[in-house]
């Protein structure tokens, strides 16, 4: 089996830390996602994984065997980077070869490799062209296949997608979908900054912040049941609303008012905070709805009005000192910029974190 495995890895340069204590284990077959805000080291923990950077502290283990001092080319990987990579004097064919041709592999064994590259990631018809005569789409899927054709234990993918535009972007990640679909073995790493890319192709999502994993867990696990404050903005577009809350009454349905005037009750498993303590209210935009009761969650003028046809999204000014508000409404409404507005939502839809932001109350 192919499992990976981080035991307490850490990164620094000098005094600067950029990875601390890094525990994962990822098992055969499945495509791990790490996201997060830029410089919070996804990049360098697939780098630290490739060999391409030192293992400053902790345990890096593929397939059951140690790899800290292991170089890169005896570790059964293969990356895709995000800027292709490619001979631009090397026709696809020769690009795809290289690696096996440098390893000394037999002539045929080369051959059957390519075509069967060429057949999953459909480029028969452009084997005898150039780099430069591809677009940016084929160029990566060039790359990909080049990874393929090695056989490797482990694929590392480094936001392979940046360079695409908006159109190419969402027609390659569908082919690599398809891709780990017919490898199914294969155990893939993939860096993104893109949750869209994440929620979708990811068996599992690792978030990183500073240095230090969030949390670790299914796309929707991470969506629905986000560990902290910074899961909960982070997953999810547009991100979740955050409301400053004061608990009215604990227990297993807790009451609440937000600082606003709104109120709630809100489903969950245990009491971790006290009557009278700040907390706040965490609500998804596509989660909120229209309402002229008196129990309200919020009510606000609005802003900005992006009328988008599926889709209504409303921007309300905010309070001094509070985050903007944002939400999403299905269909076409007829509001207008100025409007004084009150919404709400199911309660199963609410979440709490307490005053710190580091604790979620489990419904």
């Amino acid at each position: 089996m192919t499992s990976l495995s981080l035991r307490d890895v850490s990164k620094s340069y000098g005094a600067v830390n950029v990875l601390r204590d890094i525990n994962l284990e990822i098992d055969e077959g499945e495509l791990i996602v790490f996201v997060g805000p830029s410089g919070c080291g996804k990049s360098t923990l697939l780098r630290m994984i490739a060999g391409l950077e030192t293992i400053t502290g902790g345990t890096l283990e593929i397939a059951g065997e140690r790899m800290n001092e292991v170089p890169p080319a005896q570790r059964g990987i293969a990356m895709v980077f995000q800027t292709y990579a490619l001979y631009p004097h090397m026709t696809v064919r020769d690009n795809m070869a290289f690696g096996m041709k440098i390893a000394k592999k037999p002539q045929a064994e080369i051959d059957a490799a390519i075509a069967n590259a060429a057949r999953i990631l459909q480029l028969e018809p452009y084997l005898d062209r150039l780099p430069k005569a591809l677009s940016g789409g084929q160029r990566q899927r060039v790359a990909i296949g080049r990874s393929i054709v090695r056989d490797p234990k482990v694929f590392l993918f480094d936001e392979p997608l940046s360079n695409l535009d908006a159109a190419l972007r969402v027609a390659t990640r569908i082919e690599i979908a398809q891709l780990k679909e017919s490898m199914p073995q294969s155990t893939m790493i993939y860096v993104t900054h893109d949750q869209v890319e994440a929620m979708t192709l990811a068996s599992r999502i690792v978030v990183l912040h500073g240095g230090d994993i969030e949390q670790v867990g299914a796309p929707l696990e991470l969506y629905e049941r986000p560990a902290n404050t910074f899961v909960a903005q982070f997953i999810g577009s547009p991100a979740m609303n955050l409301l400053a809350a004061e608990v009215l009454q604990g227990g297993e349905q807790t009451e609440v008012r937000t600082a606003t005037g709104g109120h709630a009750i809100v489903p969950i498993a245990s009491q971790v905070s006290d009557q009278g303590s700040s907390v706040q209210l965490g609500v998804r935009p596509e989660d909120l709805v229209l309402t002229e009761s008196d129990e309200y969650l919020l009510s606000a003028d609005v802003e900005i009005v992006e009328a988008l046809g599926e889709t209504t999204v409303l921007y309300f000014k905010p309070k001094d000192g509070e985050a903007p508000l944002i939400a999403k409404l299905p269909g076409i409404h007829s509001i207008k910029k100025g409007t004084t507005i009150r919404l709400t939502a199911v309660p199963e839809k609410l979440h709490l974190f307490t005053d710190k932001g580091i604790s979620f109350l489990y419904r």
